[in-house]
């Protein structure tokens, strides 16, 4: 039977090392304003109405978590020690830990740890723009910036044109048995629209904004500290 009223969970692959930023623990761990990074979008995700739980799904040996205080986001948020040495292996290993839960029309948002400045408003939108959605989709921003092909040197060799191009964020929104199947037949991706769309779909792309930024090198932890305290004092 179709659920007519399916599920919004949100899932937060968290097993991976940070490797590029440079620092002895984990990146979803570094400290910004005075909490972990990923504390900060895990307090949004718990906090919108839209989402009725929140799994973080952290590496089997992960011995921090534990360390830290997560009582204040609620019982909302429920942690699963099964990710693999992918994004796609953990999101995948989150998705078979829950399926005693989810229905197969339940709605699945796999949100970056490594995106702390999500707001709310971004999980309304995409959550009301893809309701009625057929395929799902994923928050994206329209490339602003002149894209250059580079040689092994560095070089450049060519101009790509940027129109019709657009910057992949988080969440990306899906059925819950249509990620899982894509996930489970096309694994060599870096994000889950990829495996939608190595099934022969098309995921719609809702425009989001600049301040959903990805920490990657240590510059983005300040801006993303910058976004988060002038966000916070409007």
């Amino acid at each position: 039977m179709q659920n007519f009223h399916p599920k919004h969970f949100a899932v937060v692959p968290a097993a991976g090392s940070g490797s590029r930023m440079g620092a002895v623990r984990p990146k979803q761990y570094l400290p910004l304003l005075g909490k972990p990074l990923i504390f900060h979008s895990l307090s949004v995700l718990c906090g919108a109405p839209e989402i009725d739980k929140v799994f973080v799904v952290l590496s089997v040996d992960d011995a921090e978590w534990g360390s830290h205080d997560w009582s204040a986001l609620g019982p909302k948020l429920v942690p699963l020690f099964c990710g693999g040495p992918t994004r796609a292996d953990s999101v995948l290993a989150g998705l078979r830990a829950i399926s005693r839960e989810a229905e197969q029309s339940d709605w699945v948002l796999v949100h970056d740890a490594a995106r702390p400045c999500l707001a709310a408003w971004h999980i309304e939108k995409l959550v009301r723009e893809l309701a009625g959605d057929e395929v799902g989709g994923l928050l994206a921003v329209p490339v602003a910036d002149t894209l250059k092909r580079a040689d092994g040197h560095r070089r450049a060799i060519g101009t790509v044109p940027r129109d019709m191009l657009w910057q992949a964020q988080t969440p990306q929104m899906f059925r819950y048995v249509m990620l899982r199947r894509a996930l489970e037949a096309a694994s060599n991706v870096t994000d889950e629209a990829s495996a939608i769309e190595a099934a022969g779909l098309h995921p719609r792309l809702i425009e989001g904004d600049a301040t959903n930024l990805k920490v990657t090198f240590p510059l983005d932890l300040h801006l993303a500290e910058w976004i988060l305290s002038n966000r916070e004092a409007c």
